[in-house]
């Protein structure tokens, strides 16, 4: 209870010039606080109201979303609310989003192998899609010791999923599956640079075959430097983050399948991307191109 609400509740009885004396408050601050107590009440009343739009929202999202992207989805469905009252109206009815946890690398390289050349420079855009892609692998923790593994080719034109594959191994055919997967989705890769780190998977003659048959120009980050292939490596911590939810590892190689399609589906349909003006990447490509793809199925 706050000091003027004090004040309100025992005026009767005690006064309010000797419950101000005691309480060290002016009169006229009093007296304002109770002048403006409708406008007060009618402002709660519309933050709880919105608060449970903002439940919604959250909701349908799994509990992912934050001010920006709940903000986005309420422009759309035409209401006209800023972030600022949004990100406050979350604060006070402790509606969060998930935030972002360090990532563990399962990068494992060979000194041996050749490697290709720098052909991004920590530039993740592209001018135009399938132009320029990023790949990883990350690893899916299932059970107690159990893990999956999930291979990712991502378009940095839109930040679309073009192709990925889920394996209970990190062999070389992991991350070929991967880019095949890509290469239905685009119909070719002729021309595009598939940029990667340096694990063995990535400079393997195998990949590198795999890359020069779909006419793909290699290129690969600097040995250690996660943040030569940041892009990857923020789109694996976002998707562990949001699929996990603070669990240690999924309940076993089902759910693990199952949660992850889910969200990776919704990754491309649904969910917003802030570089993307808060739009899905298929939505952006839509808006940008007249002609639309598909996500190609997933190699199992």
């Amino acid at each position: 209870m706050n000091r003027f609400q004090f004040v309100a509740d025992h005026q009767a009885r005690y006064g309010v010039k000797r419950l101000c004396q005691i309480l060290n408050i002016a009169r006229s601050s009093f007296y304002y606080w109770k002048a403006t107590a409708p406008d007060r009440a009618a402002r709660d009343a519309a933050d709880a109201a919105l608060a449970a739009r903002i439940r919604g929202v959250h909701a349908r999202h799994d509990g992912t979303y934050g001010a920006p992207r709940v903000t986005a989805e309420l422009h759309d469905r035409g209401e006209r609310v800023n972030r600022k009252k949004v990100a406050r109206v979350m604060r006070r009815y402790r509606i969060q989003g998930l935030r972002l946890r360090r990532r563990v690398t399962t990068t494992i390289t060979d000194p041996a192998a050749t490697k290709a050349p720098d052909l991004i420079g920590r530039d993740f855009t592209a001018a135009r899609v399938n132009e320029r892609y990023v790949g990883d692998i990350t690893y899916l923790p299932v059970g107690e010791r159990g893990f999956l593994y999930l291979a990712t080719v991502i378009d940095l034109h839109s930040r679309r999923l073009a192709g990925w594959a889920i394996a209970d191994h990190m062999r070389t055919e992991l991350v070929i599956d991967a880019l095949a997967a890509a290469e239905r989705t685009r119909s070719s890769l002729a021309g595009a640079i598939m940029h990667t780190d340096h694990g063995a998977q990535y400079t393997s003659k195998a990949f590198a075959a795999a890359c020069a048959a779909a006419g793909v120009r290699q290129s690969m980050s600097a040995v250690g430097s996660s943040a030569d292939n940041a892009l990857a490596e923020s789109f694996n911590a976002t998707f562990k983050r949001e699929t996990l939810q603070g669990r240690r590892s999924f309940g076993d190689e089902r759910d693990a399948r199952l949660t992850s399609f889910r969200w990776l589906h919704r990754y491309n349909t649904v969910r917003r991307h802030s570089r993307l003006g808060q739009q899905s990447p298929n939505a952006y490509e839509n808006s940008t191109r007249t002609t639309s793809v598909t996500l190609a199925p997933a190699a199992y």
